[in-house]
Parts: C-alpha cells; structure tokens; sequence
C-alpha cells in the first residue's frame, strides 16, 4: 500500500445545472448491486422520501433480511417473480410474471408519486427477451421529472447504460462461493 496526503483542497467545484430525477444503474458480476441500492433506499427514506422497491426475481412471499428490515421502517418491497431462472417449472409463466410486475412498476414510475423507484434485478427479464427493452428506455425517459429510477443486475444493456446518469459496475475479484463457501445468511440472502 502507498501512503498519499490527504487532500486540504476541495477537488471539484459544485455542479451548476439542475436537480431532477436521476437514473442510476448498479450492474457488474461483482457482490453489492442490490446491497447499494438497499443503502440508497435507506438513504432516500431517512430524508422522508417516498420508495418503492420491485424484485424482479423474487417471489412476492420472500422473507430475506431486506424484507423483513423494510417491512419494519415502512419501505415498500415487492417480489415480482419465481425465483432463480434454472428453477423455473414453466419459464413462459416467469415471463409473464416479469411482463404483469414491470406493469406495476411502470405504473409506480410514472405516477410520480416516488421520490425513488428502484427495479432489482430488472436486467435479467430483459436480457432473458421477456421485457421490452423499448418500452423501458420509453418509460425512463418520460418519467417525471423529479423521480429517480435505480436499476441493478448484470449484463445491463447498453442502451440504458447510456441514457442513465450514473453507472456502476461492480467488479468481481474474489468471492467465497468460488472457494466452495455456500451462501450466508444475513451477508447473501
């Protein structure tokens, strides 16, 4: 490690344009996509704004660490599918279950009554062709004006890479699932 001076100046000068809704994407193969966007729920919440949180692979009865917290503080949260992909017994009902849940989110996006709508795992239906991917570039781009929209998964399109305004791509380095630890509870669920 290198040891460098902390900075006594500030590094940049405060932007001028103007505040508005943001798009945000957290995508990458690395651990924390969803685990950030917990965090700027629970951000957004403390400041007394509006959130709502749609899980396009969870089923709706999911019960992880994440449901049970918000559940507790008053954070909406919706399971909108049927779980992992490869445990499917019938892919085209969860292809329509990602077509009926982007409805509703859609339909709480352009409602303008959130401050935050954050879709988890939205790139998967749409890498998998079971959403449009048109109809969620129209539908971020005629948002309200004041409603962000934060999108998480890997491999997220290209497309909405570049019309959102910040992009995260979490990088994997190592994980303890390769070293043959199974997930935990409380860190993975």
């Amino acid at each position: 490690m290198q040891i460098e001076s902390a900075p006594t100046e500030k590094p940049y000068e405060k932007p001028e344009g103007e505040r508005r809704g943001l798009v945000i994407v957290n995508t990458g193969d690395g651990k924390g996509k969803s685990t950030a966007a917990f965090g700027l729920a629970l951000r957004a919440h403390g400041r007394g704004k509006a959130v709502k949180i749609y899980q396009f692979m969870k089923v709706p009865s999911a019960r992880f660490g994440e449901h049970r917290l918000f559940e507790q503080i008053g954070i909406p949260i919706e399971g909108l599918g049927d779980g992992f992909s490869w445990k499917s017994q019938d892919l085209e009902h969860s292809a329509q279950l990602a077509r009926d849940g982007w409805q509703k989110a859609r339909a709480a996006i352009m409602s303008g009554d959130y401050f935050l709508v954050a879709l988890d795992e939205l790139t998967y239906p749409l890498i998998y062709g079971w959403l449009e991917l048109a109809d969620v570039l129209q539908t971020l781009r005629e948002r309200p004006r004041h409603t962000h929209v934060l999108i998480t998964g890997r491999r997220c399109p290209p497309e909405i890479i570049e019309l959102a305004d910040t992009v995260t791509e979490m990088t994997l380095i190592k994980h303890a699932f390769q070293a043959g630890i199974p997930a935990q509870r409380g860190i993975e669920d």
